[in-house]
This record gives C-alpha cells, sequence and structure tokens, in this order.
C-alpha cells in the first residue's frame, strides 16, 4: 500500500487549497479515505472519510461547510479541496486507509494558513 499526498502548501487566511493523495498497492474502489491532519504539538485528528461505494461523505464539525472531500476511483486518486481557510487549519495533512485491519499513511503534506 502506497499513499502519497500533494498539494499543500502557504496560503492566506480565506484562501482555497486542493490536497492529493495517489493510491496505489490495494483495490483502491474497495476501500474507505480518509484524510487527518496533524498540528504542531496535537495530535492527529479525523478530518474527513468517503465511503467506497456510493461515496458517502462525514466530516470532522469544524471541518464542515469549508472542506469537501471527493474521490476518483478511475485515478486512484482521493482529494480535499479546503476553502475559507483560518490559521488553525495549518497541520500536515495525511491520506489513510485501512487495509485488511492495518492503517496506512502518506507522508504527509504540509499546510500553513498565514498572512
Amino acid at each position: 500500500v502506497q499513499l502519497v499526498e500533494s498539494g499543500g502548501g502557504l496560503v492566506q487566511p480565506g484562501g482555497s487549497l486542493r490536497l492529493s493523495c495517489a493510491a496505489s498497492g490495494f483495490t483502491f474502489s474497495s476501500y474507505a479515505m480518509s484524510w487527518y491532519r496533524q498540528a504542531p504539538g496535537k495530535g492527529r485528528e479525523l478530518v474527513a472519510t468517503i465511503t467506497s461505494s456510493i461515496g458517502s461523505t462525514v466530516y470532522a464539525d469544524s471541518m464542515k461547510g469549508r472542506f469537501t472531500i471527493s474521490r476518483d476511483n478511475a485515478k486512484n486518486t482521493v482529494y480535499l479541496q479546503m476553502s475559507s481557510l483560518k490559521p488553525e487549519d495549518t497541520a500536515v495533512y495525511y491520506c489513510g486507509v485501512a487495509v485488511r485491519r492495518r492503517d496506512y499513511w502518506g507522508q504527509g503534506t504540509q499546510v500553513t494558513v498565514s498572512s
């Protein structure tokens, strides 16, 4: 299993970014995918999850209405569209998947929200 995130960077408050996570090594369309984030000095928290079949989505309360998770099963890629970004969204963002009862993570992509 390999997960490779991209798309992070420096953005001003109120701005937008789209993160991508390219997956390989498993049948991507069969698994729910999630985005997590970890801010400096804090634990990893769930941002959003998208199911494998009909693509139902679940978001952490603080991200509802600002973040959108989506997937392209033809490209084995999951996305996180982030808008109305706030300084407190600054974190390393990871995609994750549980395959055969084991959790896998990418290397993460840094998102910094600052003026």
